[in-house]
Order: structure tokens, then sequence, then C-alpha cells
């Protein structure tokens, strides 16, 4: 637990406010703003964080207290206000890529923050913004649009708090504040398996999609009707044809396809239907060690000698603990624990167990949920640790119902799961002496405990095997890594599927919107946007108009506090409105300052406001930045979409270095002409555009059809 956390508030004399983590940020706990982003991060910040005692760069930072109700674990979530007049970063990369470089640069971003577990008991460094490996590192303009940068779970270093967890949590907080869009920019893997290209062809959708991302833009001109159909193409692709298609014979491909065959109750006919069920297993490693364990029925036959070593048997029990121990040297020792009554009690394998019954349920169904359970267990066994307890029977039940709907099914298994073995751990069931309720505890085969939660043991030896582990266990996650390596990237060298592959790799832009609605309380509610003049619009405010800022006000409100309360709006929000004065409001013209504006307009609309005071010298315009650059690439792409660009020297517009010819690896050029400039430049003589125009009459069609597959 991170009590230093406790201590440092106690120390300061600050009364900690501690929150779930698992229904921080529902509606109504602890807050219910209602205004816009700007004024509800405001409330937040005083309802529910504490000002730490310490700035960086002179940013103030709030901490919030969030406690992991099954761990148990106190997580600060931080929160800092970049005011970008002070910053040395005031642009915003982010913004650019994600078509947004129209907004107007704002006075706030906020910075929400949970870093590495490690770094919990200590202040901020100054680098926190470029760090990477925080488990949550999300930033919001205070006109609610915003960025996720990165998260990160038990893959990312986290040893408490899993990935799905820390998006709950930015989810919830998002819509509680009424944050407006939230871009992502999805780089996230799996053991170097991109997941937008797995659960793009499983699910029809990216990892992210499940809290409500969708498609916002691609990279090198792939539009959003290109990915709906590179995804149809490859999700309906008859992986028998594709095994039949691969340039050589792949046994280990065939070996998982059949075996996936046999372990799924409906047939398994597309790419879509293998890798949908592949992604909804359990992974179930072995573990990475270069000894294996074998368990052995104490009656069963030798094993052939050559598989152990330095077997030396050992005549007595060690007291209390029922184990015999390995030696320092790597020899294995026999043992022979006793139950509390002197008699041994066996250790079956769940299989086993399984083979014996005669249930409705398929014997795959039965040792699937025995994994579930399993894992439950074993996400238990880190509370072990301080409340050195197992698990009851409902608490069992309760988190194996997250994955297996099925209650009889559940029941059953719980009903035969005592001194059995799944996978590499044992599982007993007994009686708490305290409170006389049944409890289910777990442990790893080979595990030399200090203490034991349960004293029946099984009557086993245990070998240690020089080579890998004797009881084959399906790893989802490598099977998985060999078909996406043998079939997905192998598809990048053909025509039409390998087009599909690129453009979902390509498709990494995500975005989530929550949209604007009339909430049925006793306010009113408007959008207001700027309406420049021509002027403006000619010869400073060139690019597309920014979105407009929400306003919330009583039913009684006139038409000069409607004045009033956008002229605030755009005045707290943006850095060249900081002296903007409300003139008028486009179609309201007719109202005089003193008249209500409930029944003149429908709450809920958009409104044009027309002013003046905006601060047209100001290099705070936008968010991307002053520049305008101008992108014009052969794959079609007219904006930046982050990925890496090279200006002509001539032309100075901005192309791909991948359309370019150039390789990633490959650094650019000092001096670059683009194609078209060269042609210019250099005319081709009549044979080469002979033979070029030649070369297009063959290649062009292919082309076209291919991708005309991919467009229609």
């Amino acid at each position: 637990m991170s009590l230093p956390i406790l201590q440092a508030c106690k120390k300061r004399k600050i009364a900690p406010k501690l929150y779930s983590m698992k229904t921080f940020c529902d509606p109504g706990c602890p807050i219910q703003p209602i205004g816009a982003f700007r004024d509800n991060i405001r409330l937040f910040l005083r309802e529910c964080a504490v000002v730490e005692d310490y700035c960086i760069e002179s940013m103030a930072v709030w901490c919030t207290l969030l406690v992991q109700d099954n761990r148990g674990i106190v997580i600060p979530l931080y929160t800092i206000e970049e005011n970008v007049k002070f910053s040395d970063q005031p642009f915003c990369d982010h913004c650019r890529c994600s078509g947004w470089n129209h907004h107007y640069m704002c006075k706030r971003k906020y910075h929400v923050i949970i870093p590495l577990d490690c770094e919990w008991n200590k202040p901020l460094d100054s680098d926190v913004f470029d760090i990477q490996t925080h488990l949550l590192h999300g930033v919001i303009h205070c006109n609610g649009f915003g960025h996720l940068l990165c998260i990160n779970g038990f893959d990312g270093g986290s040893k408490y708090i899993r990935g799905r967890e820390i998006m709950d949590l930015w989810d919830r907080i998002c819509t509680n504040l009424h944050a407006r869009k939230i871009t992502i920019e999805d780089t996230s893997k799996k053991r170097s398996m991109e997941l937008r290209l797995l659960h793009g062809i499983a699910y029809g959708r990216p990892w992210f999609g499940r809290w409500g991302y969708k498609f916002s833009h691609g990279c090198f001109g792939v539009q959003a009707h290109h990915y709906q159909r590179a995804v149809e193409i490859l999700s309906s692709l008859d992986f028998d044809d594709l095994v039949l298609s691969m340039p050589k014979e792949n046994p280990e491909v065939q070996r998982i396809i059949s075996s996936y065959r046999q372990k799924s109750e409906t047939r398994l006919i597309t790419l879509r239907d293998l890798l949908k069920f592949m992604l909804s297993q359990k992974s179930n490693t072995p573990a990475n060690t270069k000894t294996g364990l074998l368990t052995l029925k104490s009656k069963s036959s030798a094993c052939p000698k050559n598989s152990l070593v330095n077997l030396k048997p050992l005549a007595t029990v060690i007291p209390k603990t029922g184990f015999f121990p390995v030696s320092s040297r790597g020899s294995v020792l026999q043992r022979r624990p006793l139950s509390i009554k002197g008699k041994p009690t066996k250790l079956r394998k769940f299989t086993s167990v399984v083979a014996t019954m005669d249930t409705r349920w398929p014997k795959r169904r039965l040792e699937y949920t025995a994994g579930i359970i399993v894992d439950a267990l074993k996400e238990h066994k880190e509370i072990s640790k301080f409340t050195k307890s197992g698990m009851t029977r409902q608490e069992v039940r309760d988190a194996a119902r997250a994955h297996i709907g099925d209650t009889g099914l559940l029941d059953y298994v719980l009903k035969s799961m005592n001194n059995v073995i799944v996978g590499d751990y044992i599982v007993r069931r007994h009686t708490n002496t305290a409170n006389k309720v049944l409890e289910y505890t777990i442990q790893k085969l080979g595990e030399i405990p200090r203490k034991v939660i349960d004293t029946e043991c099984s009557s086993v030896h245990v070998l240690r095997l020089t080579g890998p582990a004797s009881v084959p266990q399906s790893d989802v996650l490598q099977d998985l890594y060999i078909l996406y390596k043998d079939i997905l990237l192998e598809q990048l060298d053909s025509d039409i599927s390998g087009l599909s592959v690129r453009a979902i790799l390509d498709s990494k832009h995500l975005v989530k919107e929550w949209p604007f609605n009339d909430e049925t309380d006793q306010l009113l509610r408007f959008i207001c946007r700027i309406l420049p003049t021509s002027y403006e619009l000619d010869m400073e405010l060139s690019r597309e108009l920014s979105p407009g800022e929400l306003i919330v006000l009583p039913l009684h409100a006139t038409f000069g506090d409607l004045k009033v309360a956008a002229e605030h709006a755009l005045r707290d929000t943006y850095c060249i409105m900081e002296y903007y004065v409300v003139n008028d409001i486009e179609c309201l013209d007719s109202l005089m300052d003193d008249e209500v504006v409930f029944g003149s307009i429908e709450s809920g609309s958009g409104l044009w406001v027309r002013g003046s005071g905006i601060d047209l010298k100001s290099e705070l315009r936008y968010e991307a930045g002053p520049d305008n650059w101008t992108v014009k690439c052969s794959c079609g792409a007219t904006d930046d979409d982050g990925e890496r660009m090279v200006s002509c020297d001539i032309c100075e517009v901005w192309q791909h270095t991948r359309c370019s010819g150039i390789d990633d690896s490959e650094g650019v050029p000092p001096l670059f002409v683009c194609q078209m400039c060269c042609s210019s430049l250099m005319p081709p003589r009549a044979e080469t555009s002979f033979l070029q125009g030649s070369l297009d009459l063959i290649i062009q069609p292919a082309f076209e059809e291919t991708w005309g597959a991919i467009h229609s």
C-alpha cells in the first residue's frame, strides 16, 4: 500500500479525501457539474483535490487519492494546470495532428496524470509531461477538447492496475467534467502485435472502441470508408484458403487452427471467427524458467532415468509445512506431505476429474471455467499478502461472473474444485474456523510457502526436469503471435489483402465525441461562436472557424445576461479574446438588454456573436501554431497526420517520406526535390516517356482495380 502519501498529508495537517477508484466520477460521485468544462474542472479541483506544497515550473499541482477496493491500495491522481502564456511549449502538436489546427489557442490546459507505481510517494519531476511510462496521462484544453497521451497497465509496468481499469477511470472523468472531444493515437501493442489490427479484424473496432472511440482520420490518405472496407475484407477471409495460399506449408499454423477448432463450440471459418475466439480465451502461460515441474501420483510407475536429476528421497516430513525443500544445488527432493489427520490426500488434475463427469456441458467449457476461477484466485492472492485469507465461494462466484454468464456452470465447477490441479496451480477448499464459511485458496506447484493456509496436501512426487514443463498448456498470446506474423504480416506482400492490412495499420487516429445535449433541468444552454468581420476572415483568421463555447443561464436570464455570459466565456477561454467585447448576437438584434431570453430563442441553439477586441497581433492565435504548412502528397493527404514528412526545397510542399521512397530507417536527404519539380526541371526523353507509358498501361489498371475493391 502507498501509505506514505497518507502520512505526508498528516504531516502537512491536511485531511485527505479518499475516493473509490471503481466509482469515482460516476454521476453525482462526488460532484454533479452542470456547466462547461472550463467551470467543471475548477469545481473538481476545489471539491475533490488537495493542492500540493510544491509547484512544477510555477504550475500548481493538485492530488486526488483513489482507493482500489479489491487490493486496498491508495493511488495518487495528479492534476496540473498549465498556463500557456508562461509555458515553454504553448502550441499543441496533438491538435495539429488531430486536424484541430484551426482551434483558437486556449489559455489553460489541464494534465491528468497517474505516475508509475514506484513514483507514487515521490514529488513529480519537472519533466513530467515528457515521460511516456505514466499509467495515465491525458491533457484537456479548457474548451473541453483534449488528448489521451498514454495508458499503461500490467504490460506497461504497473503491478496493481489493469489498463482497462485506467481507461474506465479516464472515461468517467471526461464524461463527468463534460469534455467535448478526446483524441487517441492508437499505437497499443501486445507482445509486438498491433492491437488495432487484431481487434479491428476480430471485433470490427479498435481496443479503445469499447469506450466509444472511433476512426477519426487515417495516415497516408486513408479515409473512413477505406478503413471499413479493409476490415470487411480481412474479417471475411477463409483462413483455410489463406493457409493454402501461403508460399510454403506451415505446420505450426495448421496445428493452431486445428487446436482452436476443437476447443470452440461453434464452427470457425473466417479469420474473424478464429481471432475473436482466441482473444476471448485467457492466456495461461507456463512459467518461463529453464526447469519445469512434473507431478506424478505416488503409486505411478517410475519415470525414465534420463528425466531425473539427482533424485534423493527424504524420509521425514518437515513440521508445520508439509513440504520438502529443493536443495540449493538444483537437486530435487521427494516430498510426502500428510493431511492433518495423518492420511494422505490425493491431488488430481482437473482434466482427469472432468473426464469422469457426466454433465451436459462440454469438457472444454468446464476447463475454461476452471481457468477463469484460477485467474480470480491468482488475483486475490496479491491481497492475501496483507489479509492472509482465502476467497469465499460467493466472492469467487462474483469474480468469475464477469466472464462466465452461466451461473449453473459456475456452481457445478466450484463444487468439484477441491484438491485439484489446474495448470500450474493447486486449488483447495476448506472451512474457515473463525466464521464457518467455505473458502478457496490457491498455491503454485512446487512452491515452498513459509506458512500453509490449507494443511491438506497431496501424496505426490515433485521432480525437476531439465526440459520444458511436461504438462503442455496453450499459450494463447504465443499462438496469436504466430498467426499475426505468418498470416497477417505475410499479407503485406499480396495485393488486396496487403492493402487492407496496411490501411488498418495506418488508421491510428481515434476520437470520442460527447455531443451537446440540452438537459431537462431548469437551465438554458447555448453554444456561442464568434462571427469575425470580413477583414478578419480574409486577412487574419483565414482558417476554418473555431468551435463555439457552452454557456449556461437560468430561465429568467435577459438578453443582457446572455451577452455578458458569452463575453465572459470567450475571454476566459481563448488568448486572443482576453479583451473581447460582445456587441450583438445574430438574429437577436431586435431584443433589448432587459428582455427575457426564454421564449425568444430555444435552449440548445447555436448563436453567432459579433464583437470587437480580438488580438490579431498575438502569436498565441491557433493551437497548432502560426505556421501554415502546405501538404500535398501522392497518397492523397492534404494535412499533417503525424507521420514523418519532408519539404521540397523548390516548391516547399510537404509530403511523406514513405511516399517519396525514403525508408523510415533512412535519414532525410539534405537536398530534396519532389517528383513534380523534377519533371518540370528535367523533362523525360521520348523513349523514356514511351517506356513509362507502356508500364502505366500494365500497372495502373491493376492498381486501380485493387484499390477500387477497398474504396467501393
